[in-house]
C-alpha cells in the first residue's frame, strides 16, 4: 500500500505551490492511522463564515484548508453583488478576520456605512482569502464527505479515524465548467475535522407551496427566477420592463425585489409586480419598522409597503401554488383552493433556501425532522414557534453532531430558518475553534447582542389563531425583546430573567 504524501493537488490555490494531505483517485487507500493532530481543518465554502472559521483556526494555532467550488472567495456573495445589505460594515467584519488582515495593510471600511454584496466581496472578503493564502483552495467542489473506512453504518474504530473529503476540481467556478487543465479530477483530503459553511445559495425552495416543484414549474425556467434581478444590468431591466411580474415570498428578498420593481415603474409604465403572499397581511408582513434595531432592514419593509401603496404591486394573500399554466404568451399561477392568478409575463420566487445535505449523507448528523438544522438549535430558530429574527448566542453545543468534530455553521446551519445574521455565523465559527483548540471555557463562554426586529408574530408560517394581527408582545409564542447584554453559558439555557427568544 502507498503512503499518503504531500503533492499538489491541480485545483487552483490563493496562492502558488500549494500542497496538503490529497491522494487522487486510482491511488491505493491511505494509511488510516495517519496522526490527526497533523491533519488540517477542512472548512467548505470561502464565503463570509467559512472565511471567518479559517482566521478563528489560525488564530488558534490549527491550520485550515478551505475548499471553494468557485474561481474566487465568497462566489455566492458575488451572485447577488447588486443588493444592499442591512448590516453595517461593523456587523460583517470577523475580529478575527480583521486580526489577520492588518499587516497586509487593510483598512476596514466606515463602519456605519452600508455594503453591497459587490462591496463586501471585493473589499473584505477577497482580501481576507488571499491572507490566508494557500489555506484557500478554488475549483474544489466537495462532493462527499465520511469517515476513513467507515461509511455511517460502522461503529468499529469509527472516531479514531480522520474525515475523508472527496472533492472534484472543476476549474470553471461555480457554474460547473470543467474544461479547465485540471478539471474533471477526483481527490480525496484527510482532514482532523470539517467545518461545512457551504450555505444554502444554491439550493433555492421551489414555487409549490408544498415544498416541491410547482406543476409546470420546470416547463417555465425561462420566465421564472429565484434571484432579486439586478435591475443595473440592462438585458434584466427589459426583461421586467412595462412587464406584469408575481414576486413570491414575504422576507427581505421579496422587499427588495418588489421595492425594485416600484423603482422601475416610475421609469417604464407598465411595470407592474402582483404580490404573492402564502399568508395573509398582519401587523408584522413589512417587518419591524422603525421598530427594527437594524434600521436598514425595517426601512426595507416600509419601501415594500410603499410600493403596495402606490399601487405599483397588488397582494394576492392565502395564496399557495399548485401549479403554473401557459396561456398564450404568459403564465397564471393556481393555488391549491383553485384560485387562478390574473396572467403574468414573468415570475421571481423568493421564498428562501434549503440546505444541500447530499455530500454529507455519510455523516451521522443530528437534524431537526422540520427544518433539516442541528437539533440542539432548531428550537430557537424554528419559525413555526416564533417569527422574530433575535437568537440566542450560540455555539459548539448546540451544534455538534453524534459525528464528533463535523460540524454544519452559517447559512447551513439554519437549515430552512429565515433571519441569519452574519454577526451568528462568526459567533459559532469562534466557539467551534475555541472547542477544536481544547479551550472548551471560551468555547462555551459567548458575549454576543444580536439587533431584535421588532416584529413579533407567534406561528410565523401559517395563518392561524394566535397568529392575529395585533397580537401584544410575548403571548402567542412569538417574542420581541433582545437579550440584556450578559455572558451566556451556551447550551446549558438562556436565563430566565431574559425577555429575548
Amino acid at each position: 500500500m502507498s503512503m499518503l504524501t504531500n503533492i499538489d493537488t491541480g485545483c487552483q490555490s490563493g496562492g502558488v505551490g500549494t500542497s496538503t494531505n490529497v491522494e487522487s483517485i486510482g491511488e491505493s487507500v491511505v494509511n488510516a492511522s495517519t496522526g490527526a493532530e497533523t491533519l488540517p481543518v477542512v472548512v467548505i465554502g470561502a464565503g463570509p463564515v467559512g472565511l471567518a472559521a479559517a482566521a478563528q483556526l489560525v488564530d488558534r494555532g490549527i491550520e485550515p484548508l478551505v475548499l471553494e467550488a468557485g474561481p474566487a472567495a465568497a462566489s455566492a456573495v458575488r451572485a447577488w453583488s447588486h443588493v444592499r445589505l442591512f448590516s453595517t460594515w461593523s456587523e460583517v467584519v470577523d475580529p478575527a478576520a480583521e486580526k489577520l488582515l492588518a499587516p497586509t495593510g487593510w483598512v476596514r471600511p466606515d463602519g456605519a456605512t452600508y455594503p453591497t454584496g459587490g462591496d463586501w466581496a471585493g473589499r473584505y472578503l477577497q482580501p481576507l482569502a488571499d491572507a490566508l493564502g494557500d489555506r484557500v483552495r478554488y475549483g474544489a467542489r466537495v462532493t462527499g464527505v465520511s469517515r476513513a473506512g467507515r461509511d455511517r453504518v460502522v461503529d468499529a474504530d469509527r472516531e479514531a479515524q480522520p474525515f475523508t473529503v472527496h472533492i472534484l476540481c472543476t476549474d470553471g467556478g461555480a457554474d460547473g465548467r470543467t474544461d479547465g487543465p485540471a478539471a474533471g479530477r477526483e481527490e480525496r483530503i484527510l482532514a482532523r475535522a470539517v467545518i461545512d459553511a457551504s450555505g444554502t445559495w444554491s439550493t433555492p425552495n421551489p414555487l409549490g407551496g408544498d415544498g416541491l416543484p410547482a406543476l409546470g414549474e420546470r416547463a417555465a425556467a425561462d420566465r421564472i427566477s429565484y434571484r432579486v434581478p439586478d435591475l443595473a444590468d440592462p438585458a434584466v431591466r427589459a426583461r421586467y420592463a412595462g412587464k406584469r411580474t408575481a414576486v413570491v415570498g414575504t422576507g427581505a428578498s421579496a422587499f427588495t425585489a418588489l421595492a425594485l420593481l416600484a423603482d422601475l415603474a416610475e421609469d417604464a409604465p407598465g411595470t407592474h409586480a402582483a404580490w404573492i403572499l402564502r399568508r395573509g397581511i398582519g401587523g408584522d408582513t413589512f417587518g419591524g419598522g422603525t421598530a427594527d434595531q437594524l434600521p436598514a432592514r425595517g426601512a426595507l419593509g416600509l419601501r415594500a409597503k410603499a410600493a403596495v401603496e402606490a399601487g405599483h404591486a397588488t397582494a394576492a394573500t392565502g395564496f399557495r401554488t399548485t401549479a403554473v399554466e401557459r396561456e398564450d404568451d404568459r403564465l397564471v399561477l393556481v393555488a391549491e383552493d383553485g384560485r387562478r392568478l390574473y396572467p403574468v409575463d414573468e415570475v421571481i420566487v423568493l421564498t428562501g433556501f434549503r440546505p444541500d445535505l447530499s455530500f454529507v449523507s455519510e455523516l451521522r448528523l443530528a437534524l431537526d425532522e422540520r427544518l433539516q438544522a442541528p437539533v440542539g438549535l432548531a428550537p430557537l430558530i424554528d419559525p413555526n414557534v416564533h417569527s422574530c429574527g433575535t437568537v440566542y448566542p450560540h455555539g459548539v453545543n448546540e451544534l455538534s453532531h453524534p459525528e464528533a468534530d463535523a460540524y454544519l455553521v452559517g447559512m447551513k446551519s439554519y437549515g430552512r430558518a429565515p433571519t441569519f445574521l452574519a454577526l451568528t455565523g462568526y459567533e459559532q465559527v469562534r466557539s467551534i475553534a475555541a472547542a477544536l483548540a481544547g479551550d472548551r471555557e471560551a468555547a462555551e463562554r459567548v458575549e454576543l447582542v444580536l439587533p431584535e426586529t421588532g416584529v413579533c408574530g407567534g406561528a410565523g408560517l401559517f395563518d392561524q389563531p394566535g397568529a392575529a394581527e395585533g397580537e401584544d408582545e410575548g403571548e402567542g409564542g412569538g417574542c420581541c425583546a433582545a437579550p440584556a447584554p450578559a455572558v451566556l453559558r451556551i447550551g446549558v439555557g438562556a436565563p430566565a430573567s431574559a425577555g429575548g427568544c
